[in-house]
């Protein structure tokens, strides 16, 4: 069933992302910083996902829609990553992670004005449910207003990237498009690290991290997103994506033995509730021809 599977892709896209966070801060443990993390983590993708463009024997998108990929990776993936990890300079990482999950709302209002969405009261109260529990979830504190707009900027910047990658995945791939687009984010970040001077691990332990960036939490997320986003389409996507914060509490829970508190359990059950009515719902709409 092409909309269970999309179901199935976004869900273990939203997992794998839920990782970042906890790799990244082993990495900044080893002594890297964060346009070298950022460097490593897209052209090492890059690098792995040509060698699988090769053996695909697949060929790289070209005209319009080549530039549309670079234009996601270049801006759309460097704009985000810019705004976001600026923003936690000026307010705190959870109000910054909150404001950037307000990305599903905005993914919701740009597909009806531009794909001419279904409006429909299980969505608007998914999207309800959902923005509610990650404000739970990420238990929220206080901030500066350049941090406001910043970590506004960064959900505002995402929401577009999905809109366009929602319409360029109609012509190519999925490994297609996350190899210009990792290739484009990887050829920014790697300019700006040559101007700051790289940092790279002093450990072991921070190589290790990096390889679980790039393959846990870029490669597969990134490759299963785009898959998933042409079979349940951007506001599914966006809402189905909310699973990612409740991952990454849990796991900096069992990891860092981070308190879980009765609030964030409950915005973790909200977030819950939300995927599985988004799912009942969209099951339900599957024809016979689709099975």
């Amino acid at each position: 069933m092409k909309r269970l599977t999309g179901i199935l892709l976004i869900a273990i896209s939203a997992a794998s992302f839920g990782t970042l966070a906890i790799f990244g801060r082993f990495a900044y443990a080893s002594g890297m910083d964060t346009f070298t993390v950022l460097f490593l983590r897209f052209s090492t993708a890059a690098v792995l996902m040509a060698t699988l463009l090769a053996a695909r024997r697949e060929s790289l998108p070209r005209g319009r829609v080549l530039g549309q990929l670079i234009g996601m990776g270049a801006l759309g993936y460097v704009g985000q990553s810019f705004s976001y990890l600026t923003a936690i300079k000026y307010a705190s990482a959870g109000l910054v992670a909150l404001l950037l999950y307000l990305y599903p709302m905005f993914v919701f209002i740009l597909s009806v004005l531009v794909f001419r969405e279904k409006v429909t009261w299980i969505k608007i109260f998914a999207l309800i449910l959902a923005l509610v529990g990650t404000a739970l979830t990420v238990d929220p504190k206080g901030g500066e207003l350049t941090g406001v707009l910043l970590a506004i900027s960064a959900a505002l910047i995402y929401s577009v990237y999905i809109i366009v990658g929602t319409n360029v995945m109609k012509h190519v791939s999925a490994v297609q498009s996350s190899t210009v687009i990792f290739a484009s984010a990887g050829v920014v970040f790697g300019l700006i690290t040559a101007f700051n001077g790289a940092q790279f691990p002093t450990v072991n332990s921070g190589w290790f991290a990096m390889f679980g960036i790039v393959l846990i939490a870029t490669v597969i997320p990134v490759v299963t997103f785009l898959a998933g986003l042409d079979m349940v389409g951007p506001t599914n996507a966006s809402m189905l994506s909310t699973l990612e914060p409740v991952v990454t509490v849990l796991l900096a829970a069992w990891l860092f033995q981070e308190r879980l508190t009765t609030v964030a359990l409950l915005g973790g059950g909200l977030i819950l509730v939300a995927v599985i009515l988004l799912t009942r719902n969209e099951l339900r709409e599957i024809k016979p021809a689709e099975i």
